[in-house]
């Protein structure tokens, strides 16, 4: 238990690391990983690159300051990044590092505004902060390895399927033969793999696009950009790896999942986003084909749409299912679609069931667009649930 002297120590600091969070973040990644390059072969150097993982970090931090002393308030956001830290195979021994180098990226930043009491009161907080993911990724990992392996496995590709013009899906089957785990549909897993002329390993975690209960995993990747820090593993994937070729492979992880029962059921997706709800789509297909389900489905032309017969297929199975699609832009006149442009608050108020549980997932400004629509229409907060691509940030600001 913390004293009250140092939650109130660490409260105090709250404003002051909301306004410098991502430039103590900042001095902290890279003093760190000057001191331990090794730890480049955990971390998503493309998320670094984008500053991504130092404000989902500095957003984090904000919060164990604010909430000290409710660290319960926390705990949500905890198993999210616990599912990640699982997923990448971080472990107890990496959370001192982590605090070393965050303290003196608090006395770096702040200099002499960081006194020593401040310094001493994140010291033991962190502490008390650390231990709580210790924890929770202490059972996820006994999870994990009962259910299938602790950290990464080696996977053979088996196919490659191009689903649109941008969509590949990748079809992995474990080396050695043994049955892939039960996961939920909407979970993800994380790729690891070495690319030649790279120091250091790459990570890229992507969704499970398929319905559990089959012996393989698929999952759908996106080309990125040829020189994009995003495009480094997809355009790997896409145009070096071959049918046959190994990858490593963690075991399925994410809080982003299809909840069963008789609720109405929304999954709305863009782009990219359409792959957890391919895994949710099937699972209802599946397992409650009596559900009352809407798939709402944007890209941004009809070659960029992914899955156009397989979501059909699913959709036909269903005794009380609907979808729509929306195209950014119609190149022909006979591409057929629901919307033409951006999905509309007025759109989701005709063809949604008020009381559905609703599932988003895609770009951040598409998925800013969506939440915001379903909140002024009165959907309950507790009834939308978002994915992101990528370190959690928040979403509303």
């Amino acid at each position: 238990m913390l004293s009250q002297k140092t939650i109130d120590i660490v409260k105090s600091t709250a404003p002051i690391l909301e306004t410098h969070g991502v430039e103590i973040t900042t001095y902290f990644y890279r003093t760190m990983f000057e001191a331990h390059p090794e730890l480049l072969n955990i971390f998503n150097h493309a998320n670094q690159s984008k500053g991504r993982q130092q404000t989902a970090l500095a957003n984090t931090v904000y919060a164990a300051a604010k909430y000290i002393d409710q660290l319960e308030v926390l705990l949500p956001a905890v198993k999210q990044i616990a599912h990640k830290h699982r997923s990448l195979a971080i472990k107890a021994e990496h959370y001192p590092i982590v605090g070393e180098y965050l303290l003196k990226a608090i006395k770096g930043v702040l200099g002499e505004a960081a006194t020593d009491d401040i310094i001493n009161a994140w010291a033991e907080a962190y502490g008390v902060i650390a231990q709580v993911f210790i924890d929770v990724e202490k059972e996820m990992y006994e999870q994990a390895e009962q259910h299938g392996w602790k950290d990464f496995k080696e996977f053979v590709i088996q196919r490659k399927v191009k689903e649109s013009s941008l969509i590949t899906s990748f079809y992995l089957k474990a080396k050695d033969g043994e049955p892939v785990p039960a996961y939920l549909p909407g979970q993800y897993v994380t790729i690891r793999t070495s690319i030649p002329g790279e120091e250091f390993l790459v990570n890229r975690q992507y969704s499970l696009s398929q319905a559990p209960g089959s012996h393989s995993f698929r999952i759908s990747v996106k080309r990125e950009a040829d020189h994009s820090p995003e495009g480094k593993v997809s355009v790997y994937l896409h145009d070096q790896l071959q049918e046959g070729d190994t990858l490593e492979v963690s075991a399925p992880a994410g809080d982003f999942y299809l909840e069963q029962g008789t609720q109405p059921v929304a999954l709305i997706a863009g782009g990219v986003g359409i792959t957890p709800m391919m895994a949710m789509l099937g699972s209802i297909a599946q397992n409650e084909p009596d559900r009352k389900t809407v798939l709402i489905q944007a890209a941004r032309n009809k070659e960029a749409r992914a899955f156009e017969e397989e979501a059909a297929e699913q959709i036909n199975r269903l005794s009380n299912g609907k979808m729509y699609v929306a195209y950014e832009e119609k190149k022909n006149e006979s591409d057929v679609c629901d919307v033409t442009g951006y999905i509309s608050k007025s759109f989701l108020q005709d063809v949604l069931d008020p009381q559905s549980i609703c599932y988003v997932c895609g770009p951040v400004p598409f998925m800013q667009a969506v939440v915001r629509h379903l909140t002024e229409l009165g959907f309950n907060e507790q009834n939308i649930k978002y994915e992101f691509f990528g370190p959690a940030m928040a979403l509303r600001a």
